[in-house]
This record gives C-alpha cells, structure tokens and sequence, in this order.
C-alpha cells in the first residue's frame, strides 16, 4: 500500500506527526524483512529526492542489512538500459533542488540514459521550479516570484533548441522529480516544452504508447504477490 516517507510532514513543522509516520513505517519495513528474509534484499529504489533524503534516516541497514538506497535512474544506468534509437525530439534537463542522484552527476545520468550519440547532448536548465513539494501551496506568494525566474530560463532553454541544427519540432525537459514534474507542467503553455519524467520517457520508447496500461493489466493478472505482514 501507499506510504508517505514523512518529509513534508517535517517540512511543515510537524514534528510529531513526521516521527509517528517514520516509527510506523520502519515497523513495518522490519515486518518486510522479516517475513520476506529469503529473499535477501540488497537495494531500496526511490523515484523522489525528497524521499531519499528522508528515507536515509530510516538506516535501512539495519532492517535490510547490507542494502543501499537509490534513484531509479541511477538503478537503470547501472543495468546498462538506454534508448538506442533516436525519439525525434529535442531535450533540456531540470535539475530538482532535491535531487534523488547521489552516485553519479545528474547530467552525466540523463545522458547515458537518453542517449546523447543518437539524440544529443542534453544540457541542464537552471533555477528552482516554484513547486518544492509543499512549497507551492505553503508560501504561494514566493513560489510565484520564483516561477518567474524559471519561465524566462524555460524560454531561453526553448529558443536555444529550436534554432540548433538538430532541431525538431517537439521539444521536452526531463526532471527526476515528481513534484517538479508538476512544477513544470504549469510552464507548458508559454514555453512550448512537454515536461515528462525521465524514466516515463524512456518507457513510452522502449516499451511503447501503452506501457502504462499494459503493465497494470500484467500486475493485476497474477503480476503481484501479496504477503501479509
């Protein structure tokens, strides 16, 4: 089942309520380890910076001894997995405030995956996003003042892409962040610029259109293997 981590429960100053998720949650990875101790598990995969940060005080190793935690995308570049064929489209990489890729630099990560000799060279864009989890909703007035900021590198990252020789029509910038995913979505409209998740992007080429669909069909026949804990 779904579990928040209890970061934005710190963020917001709610201590107690953070350390209650936390205690829970660490119960319920010892239970984990316990009833699935045959299974030796080495590595905790994140898809969230934030979550990592708070996760890291969880000392997994103690419940999983031996494991280490990290991002999908570094899990996936570590696994050797690429797109090999050219996807038609021009990228520009965000960078989140909290990022989930502590191994490897970010951008050395987002081009191995992408495959800079068949799309090119992905260049980071800089500046916050404005979303920063509850930043967005908690202090909308500051955010607003940062999106700012962030739409004019949006628009100067868009303009730099449509005039390179390798310029095709679509236009994307990558994030390793869900919350800047969303972020970004807002900046659509005026900068031109699709926003995905960098994993998403790969799977909708390596797997196609339908991956989505097609994989909850396969969990959901069979795909799961539920243990109670």
């Amino acid at each position: 089942g779904y579990l928040c981590c209890g970061y934005p429960q710190k963020g917001s100053g709610q201590f107690d309520k953070a350390d209650k998720i936390i205690t829970d949650n660490r119960v319920l990875f010892h239970r984990v380890a316990n009833t699935l101790n045959y299974l030796d598990i080495r590595t905790v995969v994140v898809s969230c910076g934030t979550c990592y940060d708070q996760l890291q005080a969880y000392a997994f190793q103690d419940i999983f001894p031996g494991c280490r935690i990290i991002d999908i995308h570094e899990f996936l570049m570590e696994k050797g997995l690429r797109l090999e064929n050219p996807t038609g489209v021009r990228y520009t990489y965000h960078d989140p405030c909290h990022s989930p890729m502590k191994q490897y630099q970010p951008l050395k990560v987002v081009n191995e995956l992408m495959n800079e000799s068949v799309n090119g060279s992905i260049e980071r864009n800089e500046r916050c996003c404005g979303e920063s989890g509850t930043f967005g909703v908690s202090r909308p007035e500051i955010a607003t003042q940062v999106r700012f900021r962030k739409e004019q590198e949006l628009v100067k990252a868009a303009e730099k892409l449509r005039t390179s020789p390798q310029a095709e029509t679509k236009l994307k910038v990558l994030t390793s962040c869900p919350s800047c995913l969303q972020g970004l979505q807002r900046y659509e409209d005026i900068s031109g610029m699709d926003a995905d998740y960098i994993v998403v992007e790969m799977a909708q080429h390596l797997l196609g259109a339908d991956w989505l669909p097609n994989y909850v069909a396969k969990a959901n026949q069979g795909g799961i293997e539920r243990v109670l804990l």
